[in-house]
């Protein structure tokens, strides 16, 4: 069953929500935007939702405030970092709530995970092809999100996640709540021999280690000879997570392929590299 469900009012932007954890907890939002219902135009109409894609800003804040407001959650509360695919894990703090929300050089810099335990502070980041990835210890109220293409992926940022979460909350893997969202799926994801190399070491890995799930029979790699391959980045950081020492009932993966569906979302692959940035988004209301 797909995790992330789809919402579209007649005007508002495309949403796509993370129900299972917002049924959990009333004061929880999650979940992942499209392509529709924003302010930006040409390519990047309509909900691009980055700054660094040559759009722009007036656009791109109007369409981060329509977000905010289809979530009812105050536009101040929106906070975010300057994505470098590198593996960095930054804790937010109530004086940082809303750094990036208005300019770039605001953002939490050279970061590609963001986490907080602190009510009030909604985490967002981007993507158009690249994994999503969403964490929620419900024991101790802290959300994370982790931004992981290829590269993030092979730096392991989701365990890297799992483990700063373990040390700045004290948040038990086997307790932490996982979602893998909306990203481009190995039907659309071809690369060459310099990213098959890098996986390698990161799959071979997963053959020694007592963490991959036996069980799960979909494929992270097929080579197709030549030099290329196709690659399943979602179950490829599912069992990261799940070596990490989250339960694979606690991981949540979604079915939606950003190459596949383009009228719904933004792919950089698919589009030349010409086009805009869906949303990732989490937060805790204040009581």
């Amino acid at each position: 069953m797909e995790a992330f469900h789809a919402m579209q009012s007649a005007k508002g932007p495309s949403l796509f929500l993370l129900s299972s954890w917002m049924e959990q907890n009333n004061r929880l939002t999650a979940g992942f935007t499209g392509r529709s219902g924003g302010a930006s135009e040409s390519q990047w109409a309509s909900l691009n939702l980055a700054l660094h894609v040559g759009d722009r800003d007036e656009d791109v804040i109007r369409s981060r405030e329509l977000l905010a407001e289809a979530l009812n959650w105050p536009f101040e509360a929106w906070t975010s970092a300057e994505q470098v695919h590198g593996c960095e894990v930054r804790h937010i703090t109530r004086e940082e709530r809303g750094s990036g929300r208005l300019t770039r050089q605001s953002a939490i810099q050279d970061t590609d995970a963001i986490m907080t335990d602190v009510p009030g502070v909604m985490l967002t980041s981007f993507y158009a092809d690249c994994v999503p990835l969403y964490f929620y210890d419900p024991e101790h109220e802290a959300i994370a999100l982790a931004h992981a293409g290829w590269k993030g992926t092979v730096l392991e940022i989701a365990a890297r996640t799992a483990e700063r979460m373990k040390e700045q909350y004290g948040s038990k893997p086997e307790k932490l709540l996982a979602a893998i969202g909306p990203s481009i799926g190995d039907c659309c994801y071809e690369v060459d021999e310099h990213v098959i190399g890098k996986l390698r070491p990161l799959l071979a890995s997963f053959e020694k280690g007592s963490g991959h799930d036996q069980n799960d029979s979909a494929p992270m790699m097929k080579e197709l000879g030549n030099g290329k391959a196709m690659v399943n980045l979602k179950q490829i950081n599912r069992q990261i997570m799940i070596k990490a020492g989250i339960l694979p009932i606690h991981i949540e993966l979604s079915n939606w392929c950003t190459g596949c569906n383009r009228e719904l979302f933004f792919s950089h692959r698919k589009e030349g590299g010409r086009t805009g940035r869906m949303a990732s988004w989490i937060g805790i209301r204040e009581r």
